[in-house]
């Protein structure tokens, strides 16, 4: 009998990759001479199917394919690329960059270890503002074979975003993503791949983000390292939940859009999450969206306290508050002093810290 839970049968794992990237590979098995006919029986997928244009392949039929291939070809570029890259080389990269303080570093070193192993690409880590980019660029001396190229640039940059995101243990959405090539007849799979703007026909291949995200400590040692090399793969195809931004970004939209923010739905939809997902990352991060709310009022209250003559009824509505008493009854809960004593007690401050001329 089928193994039920007590919602129901199991869903079967959605088949969203695209038969392409499988017949991508099959072209880097025969551009090494080898027949790529059994590791596709390996994965369940007939020559037959192989060809089906429109075809696609589970997350973890392409994790398993990948894996099989690369360590049959000895080559982690699967042919890409101008000369191998042996198996265990992205390991290698991952572990050069693993003692670096914060994520930037961590992935100026990967790109730069990057350049020393496979020259037919270049890339780049570009801050500008308050975003960041990882930039491919792609090195007309030593050409992507075509059959290769669409797959390859897709890995690598899938590739980078998923070890960013383990390596500092937090989901990083994506602000937008550009490939320098045609929208393929596939391309609502990228939706999955790359959630967030995408474009294609660009100049070059790049994936942008916050660049807050760069400031992040890397969270990983050696032994974690070692545990997820044993599956590297799926970082590749797998989406990172928790995202250690969160906190921040939901404190951010409170205060820059207070009717919106006000309900959890409001919130959800400035932030692009569900209801539900919002509360699970919130605690996930020891947090609550009621204690986030507070804090905002709260600060927003004694800025209003400390910097405008306002009456204390006028900053009881500035920040959300229905009348008066209950705006004091939770400033006290949060300072310790009424409104008035608080507004009192800064002007004190601020005249004693005045220099007293002399006589």
């Amino acid at each position: 009998m089928p193994d039920r839970s007590p919602s129901g049968p199991r869903a079967a794992p959605a088949a969203v990759t695209p038969m392409a990237f499988a017949r991508a590979i099959a072209a880097a098995y025969r551009q090494a001479g080898r027949d790529p006919v059994p590791v596709l029986k390996l994965v369940q997928i007939t020559p037959q199917r192989l060809q089906q244009a429109d075809a696609r392949i589970t997350a973890r039929q392409m994790e398993e394919l990948s894996g099989a291939a690369m360590q049959e070809l000895d080559d982690e570029g699967l042919g890409a690329f101008s000369r191998r890259l042996p198996w265990g080389s992205y390991g290698m990269l991952a572990r050069a960059s693993l003692s670096s303080p914060d994520l930037g570093l961590a992935l100026k070193r990967w790109c730069r270890h990057h350049a020393l192993i496979a020259d037919s690409i270049g890339l780049e880590l570009q801050v500008a503002g308050s975003g960041a980019a990882v930039v491919v660029h792609e090195n007309p001396a030593h050409r992507i074979p075509a059959e290769l190229r669409e797959l390859s640039l897709a890995f690598v940059l899938r590739n980078v975003h998923g070890l960013a995101c383990w390596y500092v243990d937090s989901r990083i959405p994506l602000q937008g993503a550009r490939f320098p090539f045609p929208a393929p007849a596939h391309a609502d799979a990228y939706r999955h791949m790359f959630p967030g703007p995408l474009a294609f026909g660009a100049a070059q291949a790049e994936i942008r983000f916050d660049a807050r995200y760069l400031a992040l400590p890397l969270r990983r040692d050696e032994k974690a390292l070692r545990q997820m090399l044993q599956r590297a793969l799926p970082l590749t195809v797998l989406q990172y939940r928790r995202d250690r931004l969160l906190v921040e970004q939901v404190r951010q939209a409170l205060a820059a859009h207070p009717e919106q923010a006000h309900s959890a739905e409001g919130l959800s939809g400035l932030l692009h999450l569900s209801p539900r997902t919002l509360h699970r990352q919130l605690k996930e991060e020891g947090a609550s969206l009621q204690q986030l709310k507070d804090e905002v009022r709260r600060d927003r209250a004694k800025d209003l306290l400390y910097r405008s003559g306002k009456p204390v009824k006028q900053v009881a509505a500035a920040v959300g508050f229905r009348n008066e008493k209950s705006f004091t009854r939770a400033f006290r809960q949060w300072t310790g002093l009424s409104p008035g004593e608080f507004r009192h007690a800064e002007a004190g401050s601020v005249a004693a810290a005045q220099p007293k001329e002399s006589p």
